[in-house]
């Protein structure tokens, strides 16, 4: 990482209002911002994306499926909880945030949803340890919430436990979505199937730790969250035949990326004939080196994010910076259900 590198450089303006509340009426209605190769903006539509891919071109995506990691209720001796599960560790175990006005104690039960107690167990930092009285996911199945972003001010319903949902995701785990992958409809993967561009799929699930500020000046001193991934040998030979055949590897949305790039620092795993899976604390600054990326489709990000700092890292922080005031002063919806931008590497 270069040591220089500061928070301050990766700012930028937002009015509020271009915080995008709601999805787009159909999946793919969204706006695309195309940042090109020699680094000239495109405005288009999602629609045009089969245009902007090649037949050879790989699409990766995250198939990691949201929770619903939310639960409402209250200590035993009556203080009133909000739980926000961040990762389910066994089948009735799981570590948590847990808002309160004073932190439980281990031993400590949590009368969640009105429907049952969830025992704390104990910490590991930040996160407290639960013992559910049955299976997490099916409980949280049952009695929890969508986790929708602080960003959203309306309470999750039924349209967003459907639309912040990807139309492939499968592998439960998830507390955030990985939204780029929202602007995808299966009439759309079909298109691309049928266009000679192959899709493979990783699994991030990514956790509340990616709406977290950095809050170090130096990004050296930032401390990254960890967040599990899995990336399956039919993945590696196809991002392997990829490159032999001279195509692109496009990931689809940062946990991508951020799975790809982990599943690289552990090359010498890659002939194994299991996954190369694990937690992974990645974080990609400008200077970074890609191994596998070529492209990337992404929404918009917050301001001084790690996110953004990824994109800086695989376009340019200066081609970044013109395209997000571009997105501004063009009016592109931001963040989880905003707009598209899609980057290709100079």
């Amino acid at each position: 990482m270069n040591p220089s590198l500061e928070l301050s450089q990766f700012n930028y303006e937002l009015p509020q209002e271009l915080i995008a509340q709601s999805p787009a009426a159909q999946r793919v209605e969204s706006r695309l911002l195309h940042l090109d190769r020699r680094g000239s903006l495109h405005d288009r539509q999602f629609v045009d994306l089969p245009s902007l891919l090649r037949p050879k071109d790989l699409l990766v995506f995250n198939n990691t499926r949201v929770i619903k990691a939310r639960l409402l209720g209250r200590k035993a001796s009556g203080g009133k909880v909000e739980v926000l599960v961040e990762r389910v560790t066994g089948a009735s175990t799981a570590l948590a945030h847990v808002k309160a006005s004073k932190s439980p104690k281990a031993g400590g039960k949590l009368i969640l949803a009105g429907a049952f107690a969830a025992t704390v167990l104990g910490r590991e930092g930040e996160l407290f340890e639960l013992e559910f009285p049955g299976r997490v996911l099916d409980l949280l199945e049952q009695y929890g919430a969508t986790p929708l972003p602080p960003y959203i001010e309306h309470a999750a319903g039924q349209d967003d436990d459907e639309r912040y949902q990807t139309v492939y995701a499968r592998e439960p785990g998830a507390v955030a979505a990985p939204t780029a992958g929202l602007h995808f409809d299966q009439a759309m993967l079909e298109q691309l199937a049928g266009l000679g561009i192959a899709q493979a799929f990783v699994t991030l699930h990514v956790g509340a730790g990616t709406f977290q500020p950095v809050r170090a000046q130096r990004l050296s001193e930032h401390v990254m969250h960890a967040e599990r991934y899995s990336v399956p040998p039919e993945t590696i030979e196809l991002l392997r035949a990829t490159r032999a055949a001279g195509g692109r590897v496009v990931a689809v949305g940062t946990t991508s990326v951020r799975a790809l790039e982990s599943a690289a620092l552990q090359a010498s795993a890659a002939g194994a004939p299991g996954p190369i899976e694990g937690d992974t604390r990645l974080f990609i600054t400008p200077g970074y080196q890609f191994s596998w990326v070529d492209a990337l489709l992404t929404n918009f990000h917050l301001p001084q994010s790690t996110l953004l700092m990824l994109v800086s890292a695989l376009a340019g922080m200066e081609p970044i910076q013109r395209a997000y005031a571009h997105a501004v002063q063009s009016r592109y919806r931001f963040f989880s259900y905003g707009d598209a931008m899609f980057i290709e590497s100079p």
